[in-house]
C-alpha cells in the first residue's frame, strides 16, 4: 500500500476504489468529476437505486468516458451516522480480498474523499493500509504451487491518490504505521495458522530468534533445564508430557535508552498444541488446538510492531511455551506444583494449563516493576459462551490501563469488554491442600481463572485479555480470511503508541 498525488480520474490503473454511504441519493460533490470522465456511470447508478452502499458491498462499473482506470469498485460504507474506522479498515479488506478476482494488479484507492471532515488523513490511511495487508491475507503455505497459479495469487499494489500535496504528506505517514501494524498481524496469523507438527516450542523460539535479528529485538530463550534451575515449575509441568520439550522465550526492546524502567510488559499463552494433556479433550475440533499458540504468537507481531515503528518505549513481551500431551511423564490430576513465585497450586485439571504457564512467566517479569503487564490468552471456553466472537474479555486490577486499553479496542476495531475478577471470584480458586487451585468450577469461568492469574502480578498494573473466541475463525468474511486473527495486535499496538506520546 502507498500514496500518490494524483486526482483520481487520471490515476492510470486497472480499478479504482470509491465508497459510498448507505441511502444515497446525489452524486457526492468529491465525485463529480471522476463521474465525468467515467462518462456518468456513478450518478446513474444512484439515479437506478442498485447500490445500497450497506457496509462491505461492493459493485464493479466499466467506465464508459476517458478515465484513466479500466474498471471502478464502489464498496459499501453503512450508515453515515454510525460510521467509524473500522469500516473503513473493512472496506480496504474487502477491497483487497475483491479485486484480485478481477485480476487487477494496480488498484487506485480513494476510499478518504468522502471521510475528510470526519478523521485526520493519517487516521484514514493507517485504517486503509491496515485493513488492506490483512484483509489480502490467506494462509496458502500448504498449496501447491499450481493451485497457487489456479487461484491467481500475486502481487497487489494499492496506491491511495490525492491531489493535495499536504494531504498526500499525511497520507504516506498514516499509511506507514499502518503497513508496519497489518504486516505485524499478519506475521502473527502465519506462525498462528502453522500446525503442531511444525511449531512446538522450540521451532517456536526459534521464529522469535529470526524475528528478533530482523527488526532489532534482544532475544533470550531459557530452555527446559534452565527452566528447572529457575524453578518455573508451572511452564515445566504443562510440558512434561511431550517429548517436545517447553521454553520461555523473552523479547527485548528499548526503545528509550534514557532509562533502565520497563514500561510495558506483554505476555502470550503459547500451547503449541493442546490435547488437554491426561484430561484430554473430545476429538470433535480437536485440531484447532493449533491456535493455543495465540496470545504466544501476538506478542511477536506486537514487539515486531513496536520496534520498527521506534516508539520511545521500553517493552518487554515473554512467551512461555510448551506442548500439552497425555504420556507416561505427563503432570496428573492431583499434583501440587511449586510455581516461581513460591505458591503451590492443585492440579485438578491438566486441561486449565494455560494459566499455569503463565502463572510463572507473569511473576518473572511482575519482580521486575514493568509500568504495565498485559497478557494475552485463549484461556476459557466459557469466555466464548460469555461474549461470542465479537468481543474478547478484558480483566483488571488498574481502572486507568483498563480505561485506556478499552479506548484503543475502539481505534483499532479490535474490541474488548471488561468483566469482573475480584476476592469473590480468587475464593472459587483456593484448595484445600495448597494455596490455590487451577479450575474453580463452571461458574464464572473467565473471571475465575483471571483471579487466579491476579495472584502473580506482585500488585503491578496488569491486565489479561481472554482471546479465545477471537483468535482464530472458521468464518469467511468480505474483509478477512478463515484462520487465526492475530487479535489483539492491533489493540495493543495503538495502546502502546498511546503510552508513548
Amino acid at each position: 500500500v502507498t500514496v500518490a498525488q494524483s486526482t483520481a480520474e487520471k490515476y492510470k490503473c486497472d480499478l479504482l476504489i470509491l465508497g459510498m454511504f448507505a441511502e444515497t441519493k446525489r452524486l457526492p460533490a468529491e465525485y463529480s468529476a471522476i463521474d465525468k470522465s467515467a462518462g456518468g456511470v456513478i450518478s446513474e447508478l444512484i439515479k437506478l437505486g442498485d447500490f445500497s452502499g450497506k457496509a462491505n458491498e461492493t459493485l464493479l462499473l466499466y467506465p464508459k468516458g476517458k478515465i484513466a482506470c479500466k474498471r471502478i469498485l464502489i464498496v459499501g460504507f453503512g450508515d453515515r451516522d454510525k460510521f467509524e474506522l473500522n469500516v473503513l479498515r473493512q472496506a480496504a479488506g474487502t477491497s483487497a480480498k475483491l479485486v484480485e478476482k478481477t485480476g487487477s494488479a494496480k488498484c487506485g484507492c480513494a476510499l478518504h474523499l468522502l471521510l475528510a471532515k470526519k478523521f485526520s488523513a493519517e487516521q484514514i490511511a493507517q485504517a486503509i493500509a491496515e485493513g488492506a495487508i490483512t484483509g489480502r491475507y490467506a494462509y496458502q503455505d500448504y498449496v501447491s504451487e499450481a493451485d497457487d497459479k489456479k487461484k491467481g495469487i500475486g502481487k497487489l499494489q494499492i496506491v491511495i491518490v490525492d491531489n493535495s500535496a499536504s494531504i498526500v504528506k499525511k497520507l504516506r505517514a498514516g499509511c506507514n504505521v499502518g503497513s508496519i501494524i497489518g504486516e505485524s498481524q499478519n506475521h502473527t496469523r502465519m506462525i498462528a495458522n502453522k500446525p503442531g507438527n511444525e511449531i512446538n516450542p522450540a521451532s517456536l523460539s526459534r521464529e522469535a530468534q529470526k524475528l528478533a535479528r530482523k527488526v532489532g529485538l534482544k532475544c533470550q530463550v531459557f530452555d527446559e533445564r534452565q527452566l528447572a534451575k529457575m524453578k518455573m515449575n508451572a511452564i515445566i509441568a504443562v510440558g512434561s508430557g511431550s517429548a517436545n520439550k517447553p521454553r520461555l522465550v523473552v523479547l527485548t526492546y528499548q526503545g528509550n535508552r534514557s532509562k533502565k524502567t520497563i514500561d510495558a510488559a506483554v505476555v502470550g499463552k503459547a500451547i503449541t498444541f493442546d490435547s488437554g494433556g491426561i484430561c484430554i479433550k473430545p476429538s470433535a475440533g480437536m485440531e484447532a488446538m493449533k491456535f493455543d499458540k495465540s496470545g504466544g504468537c501476538a506478542v511477536l507481531g506486537i514487539m515486531s510492531a513496536v520496534a520498527r515503528l521506534k516508539l520511545k518505549l521500553n517493552v518487554v513481551g515473554l512467551i512461555p511455551s510448551a506442548e500439552n500431551l497425555p504420556s507416561q511423564t505427563s503432570y496428573r490430576p492431583g499434583d501440587i506444583i511449586r510455581t516461581y513465585s513460591g505458591k503451590t497450586v492443585e492440579v485438578q485439571n491438566t486441561d486449565a494449563e494455560g494459566r499455569m504457564i503463565l502463572s510463572d512467566a507473569l511473576n518473572y517479569v511482575a519482580k521486575k516493576k514493568p509500568g504495565a503487564i498485559i497478557d494475552m490468552a485463549t484461556l476459557t471456553g466459557a469466555c466464548v459462551i460469555a461474549l461470542g466472537n465479537h468481543h474478547a474479555g478484558l480483566f483488571s486490577n488498574d481502572e486507568g490501563l483498563a480505561k485506556r486499553l478499552l479506548e484503543a479496542g475502539q481505534r483499532s476495531g479490535e474490541k474488548v469488554w471488561r468483566l469482573p475478577c475480584g476476592e469473590e471470584y480468587l475464593e472459587q480458586m483456593k484448595s484445600k491442600i495448597a494455596d490455590l487451585k487451577n479450575i474453580g468450577g463452571r461458574e464464572g469461568g473467565p473471571c475465575t481463572a483471571a483471579a487466579f492469574l491476579g495472584e502473580f502480578v506482585e500488585g503491578c498494573p496488569w491486565a489479561h485479555i481472554d482471546i479465545a473466541g477471537m483468535a482464530d475463525t472458521n468464518e469467511e468474511k468480505p474483509y478477512r480470511s478463515v484462520g487465526a486473527t492475530g487479535f489483539p495486535v492491533r489493540m495493543i499496538v495503538e495502546y502502546l503508541r498511546a503510552i508513548s506520546k
